[in-house]
């Protein structure tokens, strides 16, 4: 290894950028470790000491949450100078929110990210490029830089859109669990807002995206919210289909006055034949799948399975008659 380091200028640089990375790795982990022995010592001092809570100095639980490292970092950035707003800035919340992240910082976050994966991917190539033994043209630089800039332009929105999908499809997945879970406790003597806070604990493990918006609801009912407020806002929180059906039910039955127990075994029923029927639509879908691989590769060597002994007696017996031979 000594001996390769020593000849090879592409290898010394990647085993000193991986030192350097195990040296980093380790400080900030015993900082952070250091920090957090800290900040406990400081909220203990605090809370011995008891501090009278000025009005409008108080900081909230979300805002203690929020200043993460990313966070400080866009913070710092936008002081320096440079805005992090986006245009589309109300879009692209809802699409960090339906991904899950919903720090308020998460659209500067976002957008931080991807100025930094601009500039960082083509310089690591054009390190790596003019580091290696061989001259490298400058118009296969300027390409690969471009590509590169671009992926790194677009890569977090696939990723955004990659992660917001995934949850999508799982609270898909296991909300008529939960339908029928409601309608269980609700017709053992529950009411509504009880049965949720049950089954949001019972999901936590099997569902925990759709316990996590069945607590946030009930949260907010308890905390003084109305329920066409609070399951408008769990319509929205979600942004899928079939809880905007199931709120807009329950907002509706709630009006009129009718059982909500009645209401939750229709939707319930209708949600499990749904599934079915997304089950049976990808069940269906299996034979043109399999048929791609199987002709690409399969129907290739049976061709030739079939025709090599045809071919060898035309080699053997043919030809030779065919040259007069």
């Amino acid at each position: 290894m000594i001996e390769l380091a020593a000849q090879n200028a592409t290898f010394r640089i990647l085993l000193l950028l991986a030192v350097f990375g195990v040296v980093a790795g380790l400080s900030l982990l015993g900082l952070s470790y250091a920090n957090r022995r800290l900040t406990v010592r400081d909220q203990l001092g605090r809370l011995t000491s008891g501090p009278a809570l000025v009005p409008g100095q108080s900081e909230s639980l979300r805002a203690r949450e929020s200043k993460t490292a990313w966070s400080q970092l866009a913070a710092a950035v936008e002081r320096a100078g440079l805005n992090l707003a986006d245009t589309k800035n109300e879009r692209l919340t809802a699409l960090l929110k339906q991904a899950g992240f919903t720090s308020p910082s998460a659209t500067r976050i976002y957008t931080l990210v991807r100025l930094m994966l601009i500039f960082v991917l083509p310089l690591g190539y054009i390190v790596l490029a003019y580091s290696s033994d061989e001259p490298v043209s400058f118009l296969k630089v300027y390409f690969i830089g471009s590509v590169l800039a671009l992926v790194g332009l677009y890569l977090p929105n696939l990723y955004v859109r990659a992660r917001a999908d995934r949850r999508k499809e799982a609270i898909i997945n296991g909300f008529p669990d939960c339908l029928d879970l409601l309608l269980v406790c609700v017709e053992s003597g529950l009411g509504l807002e009880a049965a949720m806070d049950r089954v949001g604990r019972e999901m936590v493990n099997s569902h925990p995206k759709v316990a996590e918006l069945l607590m946030i609801t009930v949260l907010q009912l308890r905390a003084g919210s109305s329920r066409d407020e609070a399951f408008r806002k769990l319509a929205e929180e979600s942004a899928v289909d079939e809880i905007r059906a199931f709120t807009t039910l329950i907002i509706q039955s709630d009006k009129l006055g009718t059982s909500v127990a009645t209401t939750l075994r229709v939707y319930a029923a209708e949600m499990r034949e749904r599934r079915q029927m997304r089950a049976e639509e990808k069940a269906h879908r299996l034979p043109v799948l399999i048929s791609i691989p199987l002709v690409a590769c399969m129907l290739p060597t049976m061709i030739g399975t079939l025709m090599l002994p045809a071919a060898v007696l035309m080699v053997r017996n043919i030809f030779p008659l065919m040259s007069g031979g």
